[in-house]
């Protein structure tokens, strides 16, 4: 048999093919296709239908009209019918919105115009959901603090109560009893891992809703501030996972009749002195003292001071010692360090192995202070005053300025 000739060949091949069924459509109709198919992309993408609500992103919502629109046209879904492979035109009975009933077949024209056009306008590059920009809002106008030094000491403090135990942080949820109003002047929270003060409080005002806001100044511990909404404060401390209310300074249940696991039948108040020969401990050496709690011996722990960095790698001496009893060890230290935090020395020491080491329970305090505490704590009164370094003294917290109750 003789091989056909291309025409012959082109010929049986025609009794096979499809034959080509051209649609002729208008520039509305493509542009209605384009729009629906601009639907279906975000269907495939998202697993759902377009939504509509504040909440969600703008093209989000723009689908959403568009869908309805289309479904209340019987010429749309008579026209999309053969590409609706995920069922979207079905219940087209259903209750369009306002936002689409307004919308007349030349408007709808209008809002698909583009809808084919660059891949760009999906991408959503300089479009944000109407929460992103309430969040942006909350945080973003921070500026720069300018009185930061009036607040770094208190963020200092603060540091030293949460490693000292004198203060904890909580989650900041509802259902702790936290309310909307729960925030107060002189708080501490921490957002956005930034430690927040709320360093002032405008006055009350009814919100639009009908609760009470007011407007706060807002200081972070990263040296910036803003002027936010009680509200928008609240309600970002709920949506950051790790926001936080940082507790007011207390000494809890120093002394108390009955024990727990905490609770010891006695402990001693010890004041030491230091013999180094370090020129800063030299110079300082009548007013610098080493004060501890402890349940044990005192000498036993002092036997090998010298080999230890929190002795300051030298021997001591003891000045002087009170016994205390039904005392919770730990946190009556964590107090007296607490008071007098502002007069902490800043030294650096090696240890034998020549790490750098820095001691934290060396203080620059005369002993009579150190004897007036003691009597403070013994009668219950110690929680109403702090040490002023400048004077040397304990005074009343009441005569403190707020830039100043460092303790």
């Amino acid at each position: 048999m003789s091989d056909p000739d291309l025409d012959d060949l082109r010929a049986e091949l025609a009794d096979f093919a499809q034959s080509e069924k051209k649609i002729g459509r208008t520039p509305r109709e493509e542009r209605i296709i384009a729009g629906f198919e601009e639907i279906q992309r975000f269907v495939d993408e998202h697993g759902h239908e377009p939504q509509h609500g504040e909440d969600r992103d703008i093209f989000e919502r723009l689908y959403a009209v568009r869908l309805d629109r289309l479904r209340a046209l019987e010429e749309c879904r008579s026209l999309l019918a053969l590409f609706d492979r995920q069922d979207l035109l079905t219940g087209a009975e259903a209750t369009v919105p306002a936002s689409a009933e307004e919308m007349d077949a030349d408007a709808l024209m209008a809002e698909l115009a583009g809808a084919a056009g660059e891949s760009e306008i999906t991408e959503l590059r300089h479009v944000r959901s109407a929460a992103e920009k309430r969040a942006a809002e909350e945080i973003a106008n921070r500026e720069p603090c300018p009185d930061f030094d009036r607040f770094k000491p208190l963020f200092e403090q603060v540091r030293i109560d949460l490693d000292s135990g004198v203060r904890t942080t909580r989650q900041f949820v509802k259902d702790a009893g936290f309310l909307k109003a729960d925030i107060n002047e002189g708080q501490f929270f921490i957002l956005g891992g930034q430690v927040a003060y709320v360093a002032e409080v405008g006055e009350t005002f009814r919100a639009p809703n009908g609760e009470n806001d007011a407007r706060l100044r807002v200081v972070y511990s990263n040296g910036t501030e803003s002027n936010l909404l009680r509200r928008s404060l609240q309600r970002a401390l709920y949506k950051d996972e790790a926001g936080r209310r940082i507790t007011e300074p207390t000494a809890g249940p120093l002394f108390t009749g009955d024990s727990d696991d905490e609770d010891i039948a006695s402990g001693t108040i010890y004041v030491l002195r230091s013999k180094s020969d370090h020129p800063v401990v030299a110079a300082n050496r009548e007013v610098l003292h080493k004060i501890g709690v402890t349940g044990g011996d005192i000498t036993r722990r002092l036997a090998n001071a010298k080999l230890d960095p929190t002795f300051l790698m030298a021997d001591v001496e003891v000045v002087a010692t009170y016994t205390l009893y039904n005392i919770n060890r730990a946190k009556l230290e964590n107090l007296i360090h607490r008071i007098f935090g502002p007069a902490r020395l800043d030294i650096e020491i090696r240890d034998r192995f020549g790490n750098p080491v820095v001691p934290r329970e060396w203080f620059l305090v005369p002993r009579f202070v150190v004897d007036d505490t003691v009597e403070k704590i013994k009668d219950g009164t110690i929680t109403e005053y702090a040490y002023d370094p400048s004077s040397a003294r304990l005074v009343e917290r009441s005569a403190l300025p707020p830039s100043g109750d460092l303790a």
